[in-house]
Protein backbone atom coordinates (compact mmCIF):
# COMPACT_ATOMS: atom_id res chain seq x y z
CA UNK A 1 0.00 0.00 0.00
CA UNK A 2 1.26 3.44 -0.89
CA UNK A 3 1.64 6.00 1.89
CA UNK A 4 1.06 9.67 1.41
CA UNK A 5 3.66 12.36 1.74
CA UNK A 6 2.10 13.60 4.95
CA UNK A 7 2.22 10.11 6.49
CA UNK A 8 5.92 9.78 5.49
CA UNK A 9 6.71 13.18 7.01
CA UNK A 10 4.93 12.33 10.26
CA UNK A 11 6.71 8.95 10.49
CA UNK A 12 10.08 10.66 9.86
CA UNK A 13 9.32 13.31 12.49
CA UNK A 14 8.41 10.75 15.18
CA UNK A 15 11.38 8.60 14.18
CA UNK A 16 13.73 11.49 15.01
CA UNK A 17 12.22 11.83 18.47
CA UNK A 18 12.89 8.18 19.35
CA UNK A 19 16.60 8.35 18.55
CA UNK A 20 18.91 8.70 21.51
CA UNK A 21 20.89 11.91 21.74
CA UNK A 22 24.57 11.98 20.87
CA UNK A 23 27.25 12.38 23.53
CA UNK A 24 29.35 15.52 23.29
CA UNK A 25 32.83 14.56 24.56
CA UNK A 26 34.53 17.91 24.01
CA UNK A 27 33.58 19.43 27.35
CA UNK A 28 34.33 16.18 29.18
CA UNK A 29 37.81 16.06 27.61
CA UNK A 30 38.39 19.68 28.66
CA UNK A 31 37.59 18.83 32.27
CA UNK A 32 39.92 15.81 32.26
CA UNK A 33 42.72 17.87 30.68
CA UNK A 34 42.42 20.49 33.41
CA UNK A 35 42.29 17.77 36.07
CA UNK A 36 45.44 16.06 34.75
CA UNK A 37 47.29 19.37 34.60
CA UNK A 38 46.19 20.21 38.16
CA UNK A 39 47.34 16.84 39.50
CA UNK A 40 50.71 17.08 37.74
CA UNK A 41 51.40 20.54 39.15
CA UNK A 42 50.37 19.66 42.69
CA UNK A 43 52.06 16.29 42.96
CA UNK A 44 55.35 16.16 44.82
CA UNK A 45 57.89 13.66 46.10
CA UNK A 46 57.34 14.51 49.75
CA UNK A 47 56.69 11.57 52.03
CA UNK A 48 53.94 12.30 54.52
CA UNK A 49 53.80 10.25 57.68
CA UNK A 50 50.56 9.93 59.62
CA UNK A 51 50.85 12.04 62.75
CA UNK A 52 48.38 13.09 65.38
CA UNK A 53 48.20 16.64 66.65
CA UNK A 54 49.36 15.69 70.16
CA UNK A 55 52.86 14.67 68.98
CA UNK A 56 54.74 17.85 68.01
CA UNK A 57 57.79 16.53 66.16
CA UNK A 58 61.19 18.19 66.59
CA UNK A 59 62.41 20.45 63.77
CA UNK A 60 65.38 19.45 61.62
CA UNK A 61 67.26 20.72 58.58
CA UNK A 62 68.05 17.18 57.40
CA UNK A 63 67.70 16.64 53.65
CA UNK A 64 67.29 12.84 53.76
CA UNK A 65 63.92 11.61 52.51
CA UNK A 66 61.61 9.57 54.71
CA UNK A 67 61.55 5.79 54.25
CA UNK A 68 58.41 3.67 54.48
CA UNK A 69 58.75 1.48 57.55
CA UNK A 70 56.99 0.33 60.69
CA UNK A 71 55.92 3.34 62.77
CA UNK A 72 56.08 3.46 66.57
CA UNK A 73 54.41 6.58 67.95
CA UNK A 74 54.76 7.90 71.50
CA UNK A 75 51.76 10.05 72.44
CA UNK A 76 50.99 11.78 75.71
CA UNK A 77 49.70 8.62 77.40
CA UNK A 78 50.27 5.60 75.14
CA UNK A 79 52.60 3.88 72.68
CA UNK A 80 51.10 3.08 69.28
CA UNK A 81 52.38 0.74 66.57
CA UNK A 82 50.93 1.61 63.15
CA UNK A 83 48.14 3.50 64.92
CA UNK A 84 47.02 0.76 67.34
CA UNK A 85 47.74 1.08 71.04
CA UNK A 86 50.15 -1.51 72.46
CA UNK A 87 51.14 -0.02 75.85
CA UNK A 88 50.06 2.67 78.31
CA UNK A 89 52.75 4.97 79.67
CA UNK A 90 51.52 4.70 83.26
CA UNK A 91 52.08 0.91 83.10
CA UNK A 92 55.80 1.28 82.39
CA UNK A 93 57.97 0.94 85.49
CA UNK A 94 61.06 3.11 86.05
CA UNK A 95 63.43 0.12 86.35
CA UNK A 96 62.19 -1.62 83.18
CA UNK A 97 64.71 -1.96 80.37
CA UNK A 98 62.06 -2.83 77.77
CA UNK A 99 58.34 -2.34 77.25
CA UNK A 100 56.31 -5.58 77.33
CA UNK A 101 53.36 -4.64 75.09
CA UNK A 102 55.64 -3.08 72.47
CA UNK A 103 57.95 -6.10 72.60
CA UNK A 104 55.05 -8.51 71.99
CA UNK A 105 53.72 -6.49 69.05
CA UNK A 106 57.14 -6.16 67.42
CA UNK A 107 57.80 -9.87 67.94
CA UNK A 108 54.48 -10.75 66.27
CA UNK A 109 55.23 -8.45 63.31
CA UNK A 110 58.75 -9.87 63.00
CA UNK A 111 57.39 -13.42 62.91
CA UNK A 112 55.49 -12.55 59.71
CA UNK A 113 58.79 -11.95 57.86
CA UNK A 114 60.14 -14.94 55.96
CA UNK A 115 63.76 -13.77 56.15
CA UNK A 116 65.18 -11.05 58.38
CA UNK A 117 68.06 -9.00 56.92
CA UNK A 118 71.36 -9.20 58.76
CA UNK A 119 71.32 -5.45 59.50
CA UNK A 120 67.84 -5.79 61.05
CA UNK A 121 64.38 -4.48 60.22
CA UNK A 122 63.41 -0.81 59.79
CA UNK A 123 61.39 1.13 62.34
CA UNK A 124 60.55 4.84 62.60
CA UNK A 125 59.87 6.33 66.03
CA UNK A 126 57.64 9.39 66.24
CA UNK A 127 58.10 11.12 69.57
CA UNK A 128 57.33 14.66 70.62
CA UNK A 129 59.93 17.26 71.55
CA UNK A 130 59.05 16.94 75.23
CA UNK A 131 59.26 13.13 75.41
CA UNK A 132 61.37 11.92 78.32
CA UNK A 133 64.73 10.60 77.10
CA UNK A 134 64.57 7.55 79.39
CA UNK A 135 61.25 6.52 77.81
CA UNK A 136 62.65 7.09 74.32
CA UNK A 137 65.70 4.98 75.22
CA UNK A 138 63.45 2.15 76.47
CA UNK A 139 61.44 2.22 73.24
CA UNK A 140 64.64 2.16 71.16
CA UNK A 141 66.10 -0.68 73.26
CA UNK A 142 62.90 -2.70 72.88
CA UNK A 143 63.05 -2.22 69.11
CA UNK A 144 66.71 -3.30 68.96
CA UNK A 145 66.01 -6.36 71.16
CA UNK A 146 63.28 -7.44 68.73
CA UNK A 147 65.70 -7.17 65.73
CA UNK A 148 64.41 -3.78 64.54
CA UNK A 149 67.92 -2.32 64.40
CA UNK A 150 67.44 0.30 61.67
CA UNK A 151 65.91 2.88 64.02
CA UNK A 152 64.96 6.30 62.65
CA UNK A 153 63.49 9.26 64.50
CA UNK A 154 60.79 11.20 62.66
CA UNK A 155 61.27 14.98 62.44
CA UNK A 156 59.59 17.89 60.73
CA UNK A 157 61.62 19.48 57.97
CA UNK A 158 62.48 23.07 58.80
CA UNK A 159 62.48 25.37 55.81
CA UNK A 160 65.59 27.52 55.52
CA UNK A 161 65.20 31.06 54.25
CA UNK A 162 67.81 32.22 51.78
Amino acid sequence: MKTSRKAKRIRRHYGRMKKSGGLNLVSLMDIFTILVFFLMVNSSDVKVMQNTADVPLPKSTAQQEAVESLTVQITGNAILVQGSEVARLEGIEIGDTYITGLSEELSWRRSRWSEIPEEGLDVTIMAGRDTDYRLLRKVMQTCVDEQYRQVRLAVEREVRNG
